[in-house]
């Protein structure tokens, strides 16, 4: 995986070693395997949060990881135009190169270990497709699209584009120097991301070595989900098994243990792991399709909207795209 890395994590500032008498280790409230599917043109992802409850998942609503593929020249895949109202889209790029644009005029290019943030707010139209020279090549495709709820206040807000680039994360490191933890959004032992929400959060992706352990402090206010984007390892005090395209979701509690396999397969030599976790926003949730809402009556205004062209105008051509944005639905 080609997200940001660093030639020696023993340079990066730690996380502390937790007192055993004052820590409380979250405990696993569920573990679930995502189910695959196809989204947009026929790309395939797997839905990580299937089966779960969105009490559970609040402030999140949706969380795809896209890929890992490898594309043939000419197979690349990706959206076409659609609409958004009332979240947040965070987008994630492991490996290839996705390209965005919005009726907004956010738009651009992620690569390896870059993010793009969408806040939809009151409504607008995007596109999300690899570049051409991308689909005329082929290669290798791996990345996460999260939906993150807008607060009722917030739902209606103007749209919002975050550029965000991997070297611009918050890194650290275990007291061992077994993990290297990218902060996205929000904060990890003093590592803030660069990420900004309305919703206090925080995204991280961490890369665990075989045989290592970490034990994460975690906001006691925040929900904690746990979800494996490629190895083995063991998760919670009582080190339950989780693997490739697995969802844990933590109970109460400060702090998050997680344990590499000592014996990880020649694909995914290390764990990686997308950590989520969010101040519940505790509001009703009206959602269907591109939609996140708080009524069915707002949900029907959204789709009112969008059938009148009030979300925004497909723009006449495609806008050149630079080194710097993008997103998926």
């Amino acid at each position: 995986m080609p997200a940001i890395t660093v030639d020696d994590v023993l340079v990066l500032p730690r996380l502390p070693r937790l007192d055993p008498a004052t820590t409380t280790i979250r405990p696993v409230r569920s573990l679930t395997t995502a189910p695959s599917g196809f989204e947009g043109e026929g790309f395939p992802v797997r839905r990580a949060f299937a089966g779960v409850s969105l009490t559970d998942l609040d402030p999140f609503i949706h969380l795809d990881q896209m890929g890992e593929v490898d594309y043939a020249p000419g197979e690349p895949k990706g959206t076409p135009w659609h609409p958004h109202r009332g979240f947040e889209t965070v987008t994630y790029i492991i490996d290839g190169i996705f390209d965005h644009q919005d009726s907004n005029g956010g738009g651009g290019t992620i690569t390896n270990g870059d993010t793009q943030w969408m806040t939809a707010g009151s409504g607008l139209l995007h596109i999300e497709a690899p570049p051409e020279h991308l689909v005329m090549s082929g290669g290798l495709f791996h990345g996460l699209q999260l939906w993150v709820n807008l607060p009722r206040a917030n739902k209606m807000d103007p749209p919002r584009y975050q550029d965000i680039r991997g070297k611009e994360s918050g890194l650290l490191t275990t007291p061992d120097g077994g993990a290297l933890i990218r902060v996205i959004a929000g904060e990890i032992a003093g590592q803030s991301g660069p990420g900004t929400t309305f919703t206090p959060i925080t995204i991280a992706h961490l890369t665990i070595q075989p045989g290592a352990e970490v034990d994460l402090p975690w906001n006691p206010d925040f929900n904690a989900l746990v979800y494996v984007l490629g190895g083995k390892g063991t998760v919670g005090v009582d080190k339950r098994p989780m693997h490739t395209g697995q969802l844990a979701v933590h109970g109460a509690g400060d702090a998050l243990r997680i344990t590499a396999d000592l014996q990880q397969d020649a694909h995914t030599p290390a764990l990686d792991l997308y950590i989520m976790g969010g101040q519940p926003i505790r509001e009703p949730v009206a959602h269907y399709g591109p939609f996140v809402m708080n009524t069915r009556a707002e949900l029907a205004k959204a789709f009112e909207d969008y059938q009148a062209g009030r979300l925004g105008v497909i723009p006449a051509s495609r806008v050149p795209h630079s080194s710097g944005e993008g997103d998926r639905p």
